[in-house]
């Protein structure tokens, strides 16, 4: 039988953790929340298990136990204590699963939701893991700083520490400026840019791609993060990413994205460095577009995650 089970420089065990993080309260569109449930009845644990992977599935956690009676904006920050208690119980189911050595896969849900899931797999695997952000936009806006308020553009300055709020006192920032890369960019607000440069980020924008290649551009986003391959990897990836032609069931879409194989070759190259021991698949929105537009939607979904996994043609 084929296998995409490669020996990983981090994770001997097969087992990868399905996580689902049904979660909406980081944007105001409902329907994210419905994604893991959609890319479960499309297949994707049955596809991983198909690819020589053994499956923990989780169950499914209801967002609305974490849910406070009041919880009033931080700034112009819509709910943060919810945002923040459900992520602290993501992290810990996270940091469970990386603990017992096996790889995770987080399916959101909405892109707040990488706060929990950074969060926890770096308290296993350390300071030195990097981050691969896979998306239209930065996501590095900080509290005072949104415009829409909505926290799904706050989890990067939370988890490099940029942010530092009481209300997510529990977040230890443990990834370093230098270990982040972006791919994809092409919606930056202006105070993000800023952000960006201060801080010497490294990002790579859909006119990078035009460039130079999208071979070309994950060569260059891993030498910076990773260069001797020899650091474990956190690849988190908003379906945005790619045009809105290939993934038109998300909130946010972008003109002008990834292309299906590009978006499939970031993460096949990512693969093939054996160093990924976690990822995040997020901003699937059910809700929205008509039934063909969802089902390519989650489809593309589960064919990312494989992927990212080590499914190959041959």
């Amino acid at each position: 039988m084929y296998s995409a089970v490669s020996d990983n420089k981090f994770v001997k065990s097969n087992t990868i953790a399905y996580i689902p993080a049904s979660f909406h309260g980081g944007q105001g569109k409902s329907g994210v929340d419905f994604a893991s449930k959609e890319l479960v009845k499309k297949g994707i644990c049955s596809q991983l298990e198909g690819i020589g992977y053994s499956v923990r599935q989780h169950e499914d956690t209801d967002c609305n136990e974490f849910k406070p009676a009041e919880d009033p904006q931080i700034f112009n920050a819509k709910n943060p204590i919810w945002v923040s208690e459900f992520n602290k119980h993501l992290s810990e189911q996270v940091a469970t699963e990386c603990r017992a050595g096996n790889r995770t896969v987080v399916v959101g849900g909405d892109h707040s939701v990488a706060i929990g899931s950074i969060n926890g797999t770096t308290s296993v695997y350390g300071d030195d893991m990097c981050l691969v952000w896979i998306d239209a936009h930065p996501d590095i806006h900080k509290l005072d700083t949104t415009e829409s308020g909505n926290i799904h553009g706050c989890p990067v300055s939370l988890s490099l520490g940029i942010e530092k709020n009481s209300t997510f006192g529990w977040v230890v920032p443990r990834i370093k400026k230098e270990r982040l890369v972006y791919i994809g960019l092409r919606d930056v607000d202006p105070k993000e840019a800023m952000i960006i440069r201060e801080n010497k980020i490294k990002a790579f924008s859909m006119t990078d791609v035009d460039r130079y290649g999208i071979g070309k551009v994950v060569e260059m986003a891993l030498d910076h993060v990773n260069p001797n391959r020899d650091l474990p990897i956190h690849l988190s990836f908003d379906v945005d990413a790619m045009d809105p032609t290939v993934t038109p069931a998300t909130g946010t879409p972008v003109r002008g994205g990834l292309t299906f194989r590009e978006g499939h070759y970031v993460c096949e190259a990512i693969a093939e460095t054996n160093c990924l021991v976690s990822m995040d698949l997020v901003e699937v929105n059910p809700f929205l577009g008509n039934e063909a537009e969802r089902d390519q939607t989650v489809t593309v979904g589960c064919s990312l995650i494989r992927s990212a996994f080590g499914e190959t043609l041959l």
